[in-house]
This record gives C-alpha cells, sequence and structure tokens, in this order.
C-alpha cells in the first residue's frame, strides 16, 4: 500500500512514524503523547537521513490505519478524531478482511470504496484502483 501510494510521486511516504500527540487535551482524546499510524503521507520532501528524530511535531498531510484482528472499528475512528485535531487532512481506515477503504475527510464526513472502486481522496487528490492497495 505504500508503494502505491509513493508511486504517485506527489509525497514522501513514511511507514510507521512516530507522531507528537503532547499538545491534545487527554480529557477529550484518548490518546498518549504519541500516536503511531501505519502510513504516513506528507508533501513530496527531501529527506536528510542524518536526522534521527523520534517523534514527528509536523503532522502529515494523511494517515492511513490498517484495521488489525485485534483492533475495532471504533478506537481507530476515535484516533481519527485526535489525527484531525493535529491538522491532518485525510485519515484511510483500511480493512484488509472486506477488502474495503474508509476515506474519511472530517470526523464525520467519510466516502467508503471496495476492490471494484477507483478510491478517490478529493482532499489530496489521490485516485487509485482499489484493488491495486491490495496487491500482494
Amino acid at each position: 500500500m505504500a508503494y502505491v501510494l509513493k508511486r504517485t510521486g506527489k509525497y514522501t511516504v513514511s511507514v510507521e512514524l512516530s507522531l507528537d500527540s503532547s499538545s491534545l487535551d487527554k480529557d477529550i482524546y484518548n490518546v498518549t503523547d504519541e500516536l503511531i499510524p501505519d502510513i504516513c503521507i506528507y508533501p513530496k520532501r527531501q529527506l536528510v537521513k542524518a536526522d534521527d528524530i523520534m517523534k514527528m511535531t509536523d503532522m502529515p498531510l494523511m494517515v492511513v490505519e490498517v484495521l488489525s484482528f485485534r483492533q475495532i472499528t471504533s478506537s481507530l475512528v476515535e484516533k481519527f478524531r485526535a489525527y484531525f485535531a493535529l491538522g491532518v487532512q485525510s485519515c484511510w481506515l483500511v480493512d484488509p478482511v472486506t477488502q474495503t477503504v474508509h476515506v474519511y475527510s472530517s470526523n464525520d464526513q467519510w466516502r467508503s470504496f471496495s476492490m471494484t472502486d477507483e478510491l478517490v481522496d478529493e482532499v489530496l487528490d489521490i485516485r487509485v484502483a482499489v484493488a491495486e492497495l491490495f496487491e500482494s
């Protein structure tokens, strides 16, 4: 999935990057001081290998969370609330069992795409066949 997103050539793609969420009110958002999405999308930029940043303070444009067997959907949607509060513009919830991707543009606005669809993320102007995202 990260490869397909990177192949667009428009973004820098990072996997399991720690995001600083210490600015969020812990009473409102049920998070620790960091969030670690499965995939982060940043504007295209040069990565400097010498920089060993432990926790990113610059928020990505988009995050992708892949639902695992041990998670429930509501826990990831709750994380999306925190991501949007931090300035993330788009959140994808990927369900490998149903091979469905839910693209959230806000806490209460999303579109769902299945294997026969073209996924359209209007916020980031990404178009990709859902089937490509689930290829091995």
